[in-house]
């Protein structure tokens, strides 16, 4: 690959190095509080409809809803960012946030909530995820010097893991203490942290000169962004990587682990399965935490695939154990190292964007890694109602792994002369 693989080491590791970059821990906290809130609103707003209309085809469109404004509007939504402010964006999207949890409270406590209107508040949040993501990932560009992107990133995917790990306990919380419907509208401060650290009239940190490129119309954007990264080997080798793991398989068997905890004889509810669904986050925690402490794992492409090959074949292992303790160990494994190999891709991504492309670079990044979830509920979802759970989440990291090898041996070839 023509291009650097990271910034210059320095000369000594500071553990947690991002933190101490002014702005950043605020940033930090109010995004893993806003994630811990998106995923609370989740827990309850899920729960709700399902008693109410018990509609398989809801839960569906609540999973297209969540996933498709990424693959339609991420590249835009970074062009625009990467143009002016992207706390703008982020302010809109916490703004959303907070009106989708006061509507759903509302029409819960009201005893009115409709089909549509459920639908309605499920695209609203999407848009309001896609606003605020790929714009804060650009934001990390103003808020750390290059030679700490890594750091930042690292620490910004733990900080969204802690969200979704206290998510859901903060959403039966609220409803167990509160009910549904006020639990739902006090859910709506979570967001207020980082909307208010956000607000375009607070500047804690100084902006860096954004790109004055103007954003293409429609399709052209795509097109000619796509054709950009062609232009630049690492760029292209680590979007098709994440991609290819959100494709695949992304967050699709963890809608499916009551199949799983049945499999494995604990399918009751209470703290056996719970840990089943939380032994995932818990090991990107600890990569994230563990990394960072250590200062292991240089941004290196090689590295990258490397780790992604070790998060298929965990995964093989959880998907084929019949033993839950083993089970527990390879989802802990598959957790920390899918945190890396994504920390990874992304920091190798920002650093070697060209400064005119980063906003829509980084918006494509979006649309590989969240985007592509969307098509992880065919290949895993609808695959496993025709042969069974287990072996569809099996074959597609089988067939993951092959793709992976692919992918680093041709990415190791020398460019042909033209």
């Amino acid at each position: 690959m023509s291009q650097s693989e990271g910034a210059v080491a320095p000369p000594k590791h500071r553990s947690f190095a991002a933190l101490s970059h002014k702005g950043f821990p605020l940033f930090w906290l109010g995004s893993a509080t806003a994630m811990m809130a998106d995923n609370t609103e989740h827990v309850i707003s899920y729960w709700v409809a399902f008693q109410k209309f018990n509609s398989p085809a809801l839960g569906g469109f609540a999973v297209i809803s969540h996933w498709l404004p990424f693959l339609l509007f991420s590249i835009k939504i970074g062009a625009i960012a990467d143009r002016f402010d992207p706390r703008r964006f982020i302010t809109i999207g916490m703004w959303l946030f907070i009106a989708c949890s006061l509507s759903w409270g509302v029409l819960i406590a009201t005893n009115s909530l409709q089909m549509w209107e459920a639908m309605a508040l499920l695209v609203v949040h999407g848009i309001a995820g896609v606003l605020w993501t790929p714009s804060s990932m650009l934001l990390l560009n103003d808020l750390v010097p290059r030679a700490d992107l890594q750091s930042a990133v690292r620490l910004s995917a733990t900080g969204r893991t802690l969200g979704i790990l206290l998510g859901p306990a903060v959403g039966s919380g609220l409803m167990l203490l509160l009910g549904p419907a006020h639990g739902i509208m006090v859910n709506a401060l979570f967001y207020l942290p980082l909307l208010l650290w956000a607000f375009p009239f607070k500047r804690p940190f100084q902006t860096k000169p954004r790109s004055e490129a103007a954003p293409q119309r429609g399709f052209a954007e795509v097109a000619g962004t796509l054709r950009a990264i062609r232009q630049h080997p690492l760029i292209l080798y680590m979007t098709l990587l994440i991609a290819a793991s959100a494709a695949f398989i992304g967050s699709g068997y963890q809608a499916q682990m009551p199949a799983f905890a049945n499999a494995l004889g604990h399918g009751d509810p209470g703290l056996t399965y719970s840990m089943l669904l939380a032994a995932d986050a818990a090991g990107a925690l600890a990569a994230g935490i563990a990394l960072e402490s250590l200062g292991l794992l240089r941004p290196r492409s090689g590295t990258a695939f490397v780790l992604g090959m070790l998060w298929c074949m965990a995964l093989m292992g959880f998907a084929l154990t019949h033993i839950y303790v083993v089970a527990l160990g390879f989802l802990f494994l598959a957790g920390f190292v899918e945190l890396a190999f994504n920390s990874m891709s992304q920091t190798l991504v920002q650093l070697n964007s060209p400064h005119e492309l980063r906003g829509r670079i980084i918006g494509v990044y979006a649309l590989a890694s969240l985007g592509m979830r969307l098509f992880s509920g065919f290949t895993i979802g609808i695959v496993g109602g025709l042969i069974g759970i287990r072996w569809s989440l099996a074959g597609s990291a089988a067939l993951l792994l092959v793709l992976f090898t692919s992918l680093l041996s041709t990415s190791r070839r020398p460019p042909r002369a033209a």
